[in-house]
């Protein structure tokens, strides 16, 4: 297989993935909705003082951010399964773990990509000054392909099962915790007004080593869901 037949399969399963997602509204609206549901609630519920709310806008955002891409994982690879076309993926002549993170990146430009550009209208709604706004959409740019990535292997692991949505959220929700605790810990270093550059290179790390591990890791999953 020459290096031009695997861009093009790669480019092929993006451009696929892209145009079922469009087809599905409803489904690509879910995530995004709940993410902007979950942030407009969070004053209601707890406080709409702004001395309460700013400095807890970065980690409300991460969550609501976490929490709206767990909710889009279990449709990464289900479809697929259930029309036979994941079978097909597996026997392509492409290695496997490229046409996984094929669909990883176009998970991201359908979840991740919005949910970055919708931050910083909520953050703004939550109080955090502008001059941040640029810090938290950098983690987030960073750190949400992470969560795909992550999310993948779990979403692999589970595709044959009935109850995958569950058990997803309990695979990969321990591994999101270092995502989280550094994409708002780069916002608090900022609104400190300390160097955040640390805690955006470990960040950089954890995307490269996802990048590097997951599409194996989801691949081989695959596998074994299909041969069973």
């Amino acid at each position: 297989m020459t290096e031009i037949g695997v861009w093009a399969g790669f480019c092929a399963v993006v451009r696929r993935d892209l145009m079922l997602a469009f087809r599905r509204p409803q489904e690509l609206a879910n995530p995004l909705v709940f993410f902007v549901m979950a942030v407009s609630l969070f004053p209601l519920g707890v406080s709409p003082e702004k001395s309460f709310l700013a400095p807890a806008a970065a980690g409300v955002v991460w969550v609501a951010s976490l929490l709206a891409t767990l909710l889009s994982l279990d449709a990464l690879f289900r479809a697929d399964h259930e029309d036979g076309s994941l079978e097909q993926l597996t026997l392509a002549p492409q290695p496997l773990f490229i046409l996984v993170l094929a669909k990883v990146f176009a998970h991201w430009l359908t979840t991740g990509l919005p949910l970055l550009l919708l931050s910083p209208v909520l953050a703004l709604m939550l109080h955090v000054d502008e001059s941040l706004l640029g810090v938290l959409m950098l983690s987030l740019l960073v750190g949400t392909p992470v969560l795909s990535l992550i999310g993948a292997i779990g979403a692999a692991l589970t595709v044959g099962l009935r109850v995958g949505g569950v058990l997803i959220s309990l695979l990969v929700l321990p591994l999101y915790i270092p995502v989280l605790i550094f994409g708002t810990g780069m916002v608090q270093s900022a609104a400190a007004g300390m160097d955040y550059t640390a805690t955006l290179a470990m960040l950089g790390a954890i995307l490269a080593l996802s990048l590097t591990l997951a599409p194996f890791a989801a691949a081989a999953a695959l596998k074994i869901s299909v041969s069973n």
